[in-house]
């Protein structure tokens, strides 16, 4: 049997054999067949199939996705080709609506708080006490006096009081040289009337023209002489040189009577001192060993006075000792965060600790330090949220205003505001102000919160401090003491009150931020969606990636070829594909339904079919 032209195989069949029953039986020879595969084309490592239809026949035959192959086993019914089609549309359209509101989710970076207990050594909190006494400077004690002659005037003038019988005390001479000042008596009280029969005490503040002025308005009329004295009360000190020559040192030398801690008599070296123009002398303890046990004899116990010698009566109204527990090296803000010790009383203050941890970055607007903050902190301290507030505050106050708030540390180069130099920055100090009380400055968005700090959840009780039978010995001794008798003050038990902070449990919580979704969430519950409206898996993902591959491919290819038939195909292209069809054409019928068969689906072109164009997809 002649072999074919360019197929390299020859098939020999053996020679009739007849049998007994003289039928014809076909044998082959038993020498083995030549290679079939010789002469046809190999299956190419990319194989494309001729038209998308063919394309999309193989996916649904193939894949894994569960509906795809009922689009080729009811192709001949075209109502269950069609309903199957819709079906798997509407899978595929609710999925993909489901994902996108699980990617908005996610993007919105949500977080849940986890609480957790943990227990350990703790090291004890700084705590910070002030006598509540603010003394007169003695370098500006003659303008005090003059500010409180005007003071009683005020007064008088609004509700007929009479300071004559204190004139003795408040007018204390002294030779001591006095900064310049002069008093702006145009900033007085008044009574203000207010629509509906209500009537509220202030004072008027303008600005440099006198053209913008507002009243500085309260309802309570001890709230107004209390700012309004305290409004020119920080102009007087203003004036003072940085250096002040107080005598708060001597003078809060008589504040500790006594002070015990985990058993043990305090050291000086454990306090730091300082002053707050409003609240008086400062003591901050700062315990640097953990504590080992909890309970009221491992904390720390105090003993204090709480006299209101060389007093401000118009400045400070209360009496007894300002508290503020706070963490180590962290400024204490205690107008803001502190609370009052009543005098003749013994406290005891239980702490629960309680610790917040941030994510930060996309989750929360949190800082780890003050490295990553636009605002320059004014306190050398460590970061916290409202040392960051204040400072930025007081930038802006020195921008806008030109001079700094007495009350808060100057950034370089600026100077604190006093009306002798700088008149209307009463007016722009209140406006500044209240802006921020309403969250109009961008001071808010410029401090974020810590992403890891610590709280202190407290518990009070009090009792009487001394008792009625022991007040005299104890007054007696403490005064001993000091080289003084507390029996002979006036007020005896007023004079003393006893302090008593510790931990009430070792165990302290920490709240912790968790992502509601993070990556390998986010991935399990995508997959969670296409199984319940695909039953597949990863894999089937990379099919339908290979089907968008295939198509992309194939649409390439036909535009290829499109082009060349557009540009007039070469001579010997034709050539060589007339002769290539007739080779496949000499093989036995049987053969070339093998080689259809091989070569996979019915279509599939082998890059061999076309010798002369086998160097491009074209």
């Amino acid at each position: 049997m002649e072999a074919p032209a360019e197929g390299g195989s020859s098939f020999q069949v053996g020679a009739m054999a007849h049998a007994t029953s003289g039928s014809p039986v076909f044998c082959e020879a038993q020498r083995p067949l030549p290679p079939l595969l010789e002469g046809r084309p190999r299956e190419r490592l990319v194989e494309l199939h001729t038209s998308f239809r063919e394309l999309f026949t193989f996916f649904c035959a193939n894949a894994t996705i569960h509906g795809a192959i009922r689009l080729v086993c009811s192709s001949q019914n075209g109502l269950k080709t069609a309903s199957w089609g819709l079906l798997l549309l509407g899978a595929l359209g609710v999925f993909y609506w489901q994902f996108g509101l699980l990617l908005a989710r996610y993007w919105r970076y949500p977080v849940i708080m986890t609480v957790s207990v943990h227990s350990e050594l703790r090291l004890f909190p700084a705590v910070t006490l002030c006598d509540m006494n603010p003394h007169r400077p003695r370098s500006a004690r003659y303008h005090l006096q003059v500010l409180d002659e005007f003071a009683r005037e005020n007064i008088h003038s609004l509700y007929k009081f009479n300071f004559s019988e204190n004139r003795d005390v408040l007018f204390a001479d002294d030779q001591l040289p006095q900064p310049a000042f002069y008093l702006d008596r145009g900033i007085r009280l008044e009574r203000l009337s207010q629509p509906g029969g209500q009537n509220k005490v202030g004072f008027r503040l303008c600005n440099s023209t006198g053209g913008d002025c507002f009243y500085r308005a309260f309802s309570s009329a001890v709230t107004a002489v209390r700012q309004w004295y305290r409004f020119h009360y920080v102009n007087i000190l203003a004036l003072m040189p940085p250096a002040r020559e107080d005598s708060h040192h001597s003078h809060g030398g008589h504040f500790v009577f006594s002070c015990r801690f985990d058993g043990q008599d305090c050291q000086a070296r454990h306090f730091q001192t300082s002053h707050h123009p409003s609240y008086g002398s400062c003591y901050t303890f700062s315990g640097v060993s953990a504590v080992q046990h909890p309970g009221i004899t491992h904390g720390i116990s105090l003993v204090l006075r709480a006299g209101q010698q060389d007093h401000l009566p118009l400045l400070s109204t209360e009496a007894g000792i300002k508290v503020m527990i706070h963490g180590h090296d962290h400024t204490p803000f205690l107008e803001h965060q502190g609370f009052s010790i009543r005098p003749g009383t013994e406290t005891t203050i239980g702490i629960r600790e309680d610790e917040v941890h941030r994510l930060g970055g996309p989750y929360s607007h949190c800082t780890k330090g003050a490295e990553g903050v636009d605002v320059q902190l004014l306190y050398n301290a460590s970061y916290t949220l409202q040392a960051c507030l204040v400072s930025c505050f007081q930038q802006l106050m020195v921008e806008t205003c030109s001079c700094g708030y007495y009350f808060y540390p100057l950034p370089s180069g600026a100077e604190y505001c006093s009306y002798a130099r700088h008149p209307a920055w009463g007016h722009c100090f209140y406006r500044l102000y209240r802006d921020l009380g309403t969250h109009r400055l961008p001071c808010t968005s410029r401090c974020p919160r810590p992403c890891r700090e610590s709280s202190y959840k407290l518990s009070a009780g009090t009792s009487r401090w001394p008792s009625s039978k022991s007040a005299d010995w104890i007054l007696a001794v403490l005064g001993k003491r000091r080289h003084r008798s507390l029996s002979q003050s006036p007020g005896l038990r007023s004079n003393v009150a006893k302090v008593n902070i510790f931990y009430q449990e070792l165990n302290y919580r920490t709240v912790d931020e968790t992502p509601v979704y993070s990556v390998p969430q986010l991935l399990s519950a995508t997959g969670s969606l296409w199984s319940l409206w695909f039953g597949s898996s990863v894999l089937s993902v990379l099919e339908l990636l290979e089907l968008l591959l295939d198509a992309i491919a194939l649409t390439l290819l036909r535009g290829c070829r499109w082009l060349r038939g557009a540009r007039g195909s070469q001579p010997g292209a034709a050539t060589v594909a007339s002769h290539a069809k007739p080779e496949a054409n000499q093989l036995p019928a049987d053969h070339r339904d093998d080689i259809n068969h091989l070569g996979g689906p019915a279509g599939l072109i082998s890059h061999d079919a076309s010798r002369s164009s086998g160097r491009s997809l074209c």
